[in-house]
């Protein structure tokens, strides 16, 4: 697929209001950053990108004195996961229970879980701070014998998470094809392909997707969470738990507000460097 690389340029710099563009961008599409000196770089399919999308997203930067001008190119055609495959990551541990490694960094010890991601142009590993605190989220619930839907999958790292924890069935949907198709890879490596369904599409194939699920999880960006957050509800099971991460604290309020109106009464919650997670259930 083919990218375009947009050189965000922020003025005065900051990490936060670094952080907070790469938030914004996200919300207009975009799947990757890299920090510059002056800013950072943003990558977002061709055929998704929307500028109108992005200028809106921008227009009222929330950060007082601070600028922020951008530059569109078209992205070098190479492939995006050379660098990924050379680098890796470190082994990530949560709660000395469950261990997130890729296949060149093996872990050392033994855990009681382990999961193996092989990140193909796919966001999901363990790194950010919303994947990890989802898959804590998962730690501290009863999934056995559980039914799992993964909205935005990724690479499949909750998916496979909660089916090592017992689930009985996961289905993942992602909008990209890339994603969907590394979710299925990642099953298959970690022996759970025969309890895991991943479908190419956005929120509107929960339509096609028969029967109700205990626990939803959705690491996505505010906006897409407060447009798909009816479906979500329409496809809870009675007290099922909805989880939901990839926004700020910030808009834990407005995404709070929403659910109650479909019925949805908060758990808990938790952050993690101004990242929030929001546990609901069916009242």
């Amino acid at each position: 697929m083919r990218y375009y690389e947009v050189e965000f340029t922020i003025s005065p710099y900051s990490s936060d209001a670094c952080d907070m563009v790469a938030a914004l961008a996200g919300e207009a599409g975009f799947e990757t950053f890299e920090e510059t000196e002056t800013g950072l770089k943003g990558y977002v399919q061709q055929s998704l990108f929307s500028e109108e999308a992005l200028c809106e997203v921008l227009k009222d930067f929330p950060f007082e004195g601070v600028s922020v001008t951008y530059e569109i190119r078209e992205a070098e055609n190479r492939d995006w996961n050379e660098q990924w495959e050379q680098e890796g990551f470190e082994p990530i541990i949560i709660k000395d229970r469950l261990v997130i490694h890729d296949g060149r960094h093996l872990p050392e010890g033994v855990f009681p879980i382990a999961v193996e991601i092989d990140a193909r142009l796919a966001f999901g590993t363990g790194t950010h701070e919303t994947t990890r605190m989802i898959c804590t989220s998962l730690l501290d619930t009863d999934l056995h014998d559980k039914r799992i839907l993964d909205c935005g999958t990724g690479t499949g790292i909750l998916s496979i998470c909660a089916l090592k924890l017992g689930a009985r069935k996961a289905i993942g949907y992602d909008i990209d094809e890339w994603s969907a198709d590394n979710a299925r890879h990642n099953a298959v490596i970690n022996r759970v392909d025969d309890r895991f369904q991943s479908i190419l599409g956005d929120a509107s194939i929960l339509n096609k997707v028969d029967g109700c699920f205990d626990v939803v999880l959705a690491n996505i960006n505010r906006n897409i969470l407060l447009a798909d957050l009816p479906l979500f509800r329409e496809k809870m099971a009675p007290e099922g738990k909805l989880v939901l991460s990839g926004f700020y604290t910030a808009d834990s309020a407005l995404l709070i507000e929403k659910a109650a109106t479909l019925g949805l009464r908060l758990l808990s919650q938790q952050e993690d460097h101004d990242w929030a997670c929001l546990i609901f259930t069916t009242e």
